[in-house]
């Protein structure tokens, strides 16, 4: 089976398991009657959900990986495939919320957006580039995996990358980070009123200098550790 097929087989299993996850959403919504999360007590205190999401959330998490290991040759074939599922499965979830709630009825509606360490709060269109530039990213290494492209981001890209995501997440989890005295329960019933959008986008920033490494090298310091030369691996294990 050759790339293309393999990168749409993945697109179709996120698709999938994107549909699945809205539709889990939508009964879970309809059951406790918060089909918006944006709100005091978006899960009711008494009913053990919050665990119930925490694991279906690390769930999610294990399939996802599991999927992009399970496509993929090499250790950068398994990220690409991880990163490309990721993020078709997270804009697909709004999408397909869509018609089966009526919600998000625009990319700045707020949402509870994950679970794991610490409540996330955020507008839906935050999620939605950085599930954007997943795709991209996962796709590149996919392409020049298949093709033995040599030009491969280096040590100090990856960790601009990985800090800009770390930024991110701490925009996401402000709110909740400062509240972390009173406990993680309190978290679930204090919706931020602010996203600190010019911290956030100076993270997209950061999270996309693997795609300039890639497509634009000459955009970076030259110097291995920016950039790395060299023939791909092939098929690893």
């Amino acid at each position: 089976m050759n790339e293309k097929w393999r990168w749409l087989i993945v697109v179709i299993f996120a698709a999938a398991m994107a549909w699945v996850e809205s539709a889990v959403v939508l009964y879970m919504r309809m059951l406790i009657d918060r089909l918006e999360l944006y709100r005091q007590a978006p899960l009711p205190a008494g009913l053990g959900l919050g665990q119930t999401e925490l694991i279906r959330e690390a769930a999610t998490l294990i399939m996802l990986s599991a999927v992009g290991w399970l496509a993929g040759y090499s250790w950068r074939d398994r990220l690409g495939y991880a990163l490309l599922a990721f993020g078709v499965w997270d804009i697909l979830y709004y999408l397909f919320l869509i018609p089966l709630t009526g919600w998000p009825q625009s990319p700045m509606d707020w949402d509870l957006l994950f679970l794991i360490p610490l409540p996330w709060w955020g507008p839906v269109l935050a999620p939605l580039t950085i599930a954007g530039l997943l795709i991209l990213i996962g796709s590149l290494i996919i392409e020049r995996e298949s093709r033995n492209k040599a030009t491969w981001p280096g040590r100090l890209t990856w960790g601009l990358h990985l800090s800009g995501i770390l930024l991110a997440l701490y925009v996401f989890m402000a709110d909740s980070i400062h509240a972390a005295g009173e406990g993680l329960h309190a978290n679930y019933y204090q919706p931020p009123t602010q996203f600190d959008w010019p911290l956030f986008i100076f993270s997209l920033g950061m999270i996309a200098s693997p795609v300039i490494a890639m497509l634009w090298p000459s955009r970076l310091p030259t110097g291995e550790r920016w950039i790395r030369h060299e023939s791909s691996p092939g098929g690893g294990t």
